[in-house]
């Protein structure tokens, strides 16, 4: 039901009054009409004979000057809104959405910094960096061949786009190789956007004239990165020094690992205006130059590194040895001349060699010395007085040391030796009876004082520390390291060490690096150590006498022209898979000219298979380097003649 109350019948609806209708009534009484009865007067009518129903509140929109104030109420807000939007735009965040636009149109490109040479002591170039670049397409652009997406096509147009890939995929075919299908199938693959590389290392001229032929061709979509190439124009010769780079352009063995961070600098960048067909002409550009990485120039002599190689190689095939490894080093400075190792591997093409022949075994490899080690238990002897080449030993055929015996490499009775005779003769019976006169923990401190135990800072990676018994060992271990087990060392260790008696007594650090240069051609810090004396040259020179006693000892063992002065190494070699002694690790060391010592070679052959004596594997190969060596550097012959003491003693 309604709320609305019923209407009465034949009864005129009242009619509202308006203003209109109030203006009509005031014209008529002053016409002389008669005038409407005063309000509040009564009509002589009922009260509900007066009531009258008011509708709901409308706006009479039909009401031209209503419809007009609305309207004009409506453009205010709105122009308000726009005016207010447009301050926030300009005054507020102008800054944000100018950059916003600006970053839409700017396009970047990365620097690169060219990576650092590699050269050797003479300038001879071990690793160094070729341009080359990356070549990439723009699929989206290759698809309108160039053509903005927001212009129709004609139909020229349009038929020169559709044969866009098929015509730079022939062209790539041409000049880099490869299928033509699957480069269009590449550069059709919208998915990828604006960025499908479709080949590495690229030589410069190369792209050059592919460029131009695509060009030519009036086709577009196709650009390049730089994407340098490493090449080592001495091949095999001190890579397992140099090492290698990886697909990713890191460099991942040798120096080239170590010192990636040095090699590579810091990448530059380009950031310019660009539109859908490239850089605008006229537009910014932000430039933020690379920094070229450091060049460093080495201690090795390539060529000397080459002559070594060949000897070792040759060395280890003779033997029937596993591997290798000889050390060329200046006495004086500590400098590598040459670090061989064999077998070894073509820094250009590191994928075709074995994986355990990466690395540097010189370094990473410990190994027992054997009776090379006998030479640095001398020197300690010596140093604290204890020992001098006349010192007499009486050696008998057994000592007994922990639960074992410790005898000789040949068979003998009861024998009388000097101190000279026994590292002559390679007593290890002779050497342990001397070395029981010194304690323990003095004894190791003089191997930590040579350079055992420790790396050498060398520079490589993958150094082991080598290892030595701790200072509370067993009296058995004393005895096994005073001869050369019972401890590992590097062969690069063992060859520093050595040099330091040579050398008078003072410990030159191993080093690999002779100077740096940075990008800009400025001198660069390069890593150094300051010598330090580890026993005196009184000491020094006795076991140096102690050591030509080895070479005056057989008339083959001689150098033309130089005196020199060595020690043969044979160890039993440990075996890592069974945890016992497998097989044997011959060596040699050797430092001339003996009066004033200036090179050291040190060769070590490892598991041999044809002899296990250092002196008839390892000291030949050190006898043809140390030839080659001498008068490359220029040091002049021995005039002099060798020590004639004695080596046995009548009791």
């Amino acid at each position: 039901m309604s709320d609305r109350p019923p209407a009465r019948r034949n009864q005129p609806r009242p009619r509202p009054q308006t203003a209109r209708g109030s203006a009509s009534r005031s014209s008529s009484s002053r016409t002389g009409t008669r005038p409407t009865r005063p309000a509040g007067r009564p009509s002589g009518r009922s009260a509900s004979s007066r009531r009258v129903h008011r509708p709901a509140f409308r706006l009479p929109l039909a009401k031209p000057e209503r419809r007009l104030n609305v309207a004009l109420v409506v453009l205010i807000a709105v122009m308000v809104a726009f005016t207010g939007r447009a301050f926030v735009l300009q005054a507020w965040d102008a800054q944000a959405y100018a950059a916003e636009a600006a970053a839409k149109m700017k396009a970047s490109n990365t620097l690169v910094a060219q990576r650092g040479q590699i050269t050797d002591r003479n300038g001879q170039v071990l690793a160094a960096t070729q341009p080359a670049v990356r070549v990439v397409a723009d699929p989206l652009m290759i698809s309108r061949n160039g053509v903005d997406s927001r212009i129709t096509m004609t139909k020229k147009q349009k038929a020169k786009a559709e044969a866009a890939p098929g015509e730079i995929a022939t062209i790539l075919a041409k000049y880099l190789g490869g299928d033509a299908a699957e480069y269009k199938a590449q550069l059709t693959d919208l998915s990828r956007k604006h960025y499908v590389v479709i080949a590495r290392q690229v030589p410069a001229w190369t792209y050059q004239k592919m460029r131009q032929e695509i060009a030519d061709g009036g086709w577009l979509g196709i650009y390049k990165e730089d994407d340098p190439i490493r090449i080592y124009p001495a091949g095999d010769v001190a890579s397992n020094v140099v090492g290698f780079m990886n697909a990713e352009g890191k460099g991942a063995g040798g120096l080239e690992y170590s010192l990636d961070a040095q090699l590579t600098g810091i990448d530059g960048k380009e950031v310019y205006d660009s539109s859908w067909n490239g850089r605008i002409p006229l537009g910014t550009n932000t430039l933020v130059p690379a920094q070229d990485g450091t060049s460093y120039t080495l201690t090795l002599d390539s060529e000397m590194q080459s002559m070594v190689n060949q000897a070792l190689s040759a060395g280890v095939s003779r033997a029937g040895a596993k591997h290798g490894t000889a050390i060329v080093m200046n006495v004086k400075t500590g400098e590598l001349l040459a670090l061989s190792t064999t077998p070894g591997f073509d820094s250009n093409s590191p994928g075709t060699a074995d994986a355990a022949n990466l690395g540097n075994r010189a370094v990473s490899s410990p190994y027992e010395p054997g009776s090379v080690q006998k030479v640095i238990t001398m020197a300690a002897l010596a140093d604290q007085g204890l020992v001098t080449p006349d010192t007499k030993v009486e050696i008998p055929s057994r000592l007994a040391s922990g639960d074992g015996r410790i005898k000789d490499a040949y068979e003998h009775g009861t024998i009388h030796l000097t101190a000279r005779g026994v590292v002559a003769n390679s007593s290890n019976i002779g050497t342990v009876l001397l070395t029981r006169q010194m304690p323990k923990n003095q004894l190791r401190d003089y191997l930590l004082a040579f350079g055992l135990g420790s790396r050498t800072g060398i520079g490589l990676p993958g150094e082991s520390a080598g290892w030595l018994p701790p200072t509370q060992m067993p009296d058995y271990s004393r005895d096994q390291i005073a001869f050369g087990q019972g401890l590992s060392v590097t062969a690069v260790q063992e060859a520093a060490a050595v040099a330091a008696i040579a050398n008078g007594g003072l410990y030159n650090a191993p080093t690999l690096i002779k100077s740096a240069t940075d990008g800009q051609g400025k001198p660069a810090a390069v890593p150094s150590t300051e010598p330090r004396r580890v026993i005196s040259p009184e000491a020094a020179g006795q076991v140096m006498e102690m050591m030509e006693s080895v070479i005056t000892l057989k008339d083959a063992r001689k150098l033309d022209n130089y005196r020199w002065a060595g020690k043969t190494g044979t160890a039993q070699r440990v075996d890592p898979t069974c945890s016992c002694y497998r097989g044997y690790t011959a060596s040699f060391v050797g430092v001339a000219p003996a009066e004033d010592p200036q090179i050291l070679v040190y060769v070590v052959i490892d598991q041999p298979t044809r002899g296990t004596d250092g002196s008839a594997l390892a000291l030949p190969v050190a006898q043809q380097i140390m030839n080659l060596a001498l008068p490359r550097y220029g040091v002049v012959p021995s005039t002099t003649q060798p020590p004639k003491g004695k080596l046995t003693y009548e009791p």
